[in-house]
């Protein structure tokens, strides 16, 4: 599949990059990227399975990541994030109009937002904060922010921080290593590693990924606990973690389904913390027969 770079502004003036993929007058399925990854790294057998499901896929780069804007805060030290400091800096709630922007300026009224990692933590507060403009959450390995849930194993920290790379070889190594460590058991597949990573240098400009990287962490660090906030969540969700996932322990897949009141949760064997080959007939498969069979059922119940 292909689809070209578009560009929107949001209120505040920054340019958000987006692609689209599908008919027009089908239900819409956003997907939103997690901590310092670009609209690439949805594989694309995954776009298409939901596009054959039967929706529109709208993708696009978070701001400081790929080609959308990056901000000119100044970039948070690797011991502020160890410390969870909180700093001068945007947050999730932030990143989370940067999202509805991107469906006034697409004239989208509603749609149903999946979200992976800090993705999923940008549509959880989207469906908090913007109830009628979101029909459906789907959360994959993500969390609410919670101290007590979800934290990374020491290897999976590690990954987190260490991310600065001085050019696209060394950034090419350190996505793959992190990858191999954090990725599906049964996924081996590094080409497609590395051909994401080389394209996402050349597209997020170079040495500049590590600054919006940074900022990012400390836009959830910012956000602190959502636990209370996702009480507040009321379309259909669906939870979605991995049990072998080394960067959000499913601790926090579990806590995010208890705070939302009737949400559906689902532990993937083998799954890590990525949308790994192996997996994406069946991640897809959940979302869209969640849309077309069990969230029309919940919504009837609920009238």
């Amino acid at each position: 599949m292909s689809a070209e770079d578009r560009f929107c502004q949001t209120p505040g003036g920054g340019e958000i990059c987006y692609r689209v993929y599908g008919n027009s007058h089908r239900d819409v399925v956003l997907l939103i990227a997690g901590l310092g990854l670009q609209l690439i790294y949805w594989p694309e057998e995954f776009v298409a399975a939901l596009v054959e499901g039967g929706v529109k896929v709208v993708v696009f780069d978070n701001r400081d990541s790929g080609r959308s804007f990056y901000s000119d805060t100044p970039v948070p030290s690797s011991w502020s994030h160890l410390l969870r400091a909180k700093t001068d800096g945007y947050t999730l709630s932030d990143m989370a109009a940067d999202v509805i922007a991107l469906m006034d300026s697409l004239k989208i009224q509603n749609a149903h937002l999946v979200g992976m990692s800090m993705g999923g933590m940008i549509a959880q507060v989207c469906a908090a904060r913007y109830p009628n403009r979101t029909k459906s959450l789907t959360s994959i390995f993500s969390s609410t922010g919670s101290l007590k849930v979800g934290q990374p194993s020491l290897s999976g920290l590690c990954a987190l921080l260490k991310n600065n790379s001085r050019d696209e070889k060394e950034f090419v190594e350190n996505y793959v290593r992190t990858m191999r460590l954090i990725g599906a058991r049964v996924d081996t597949n590094e080409n497609r590693h590395k051909a994401y990573a080389r394209a996402a240098w050349i597209r997020g400009g170079g040495e500049r990924i590590n600054d919006g990287i940074s900022r990012q962490i400390s836009a959830i660090i910012n956000s602190g606990d959502r636990t209370r906030e996702l009480s507040f969540v009321r379309c259909p969700t669906l939870v979605m973690h991995g049990d072998v996932d080394k960067v959000v322990a499913p601790s926090g897949g579990y806590a995010t389904a208890a705070a939302i009141r009737g949400s559906r949760f689902i532990i993937i064997p083998g799954l890590g913390h990525d949308i790994s080959l192996p997996f994406i007939d069946l991640m897809a498969d959940l979302i869209v027969t969640s849309r077309m069979i069990i969230w029309p059922f919940l919504e009837q119940m609920r009238v």
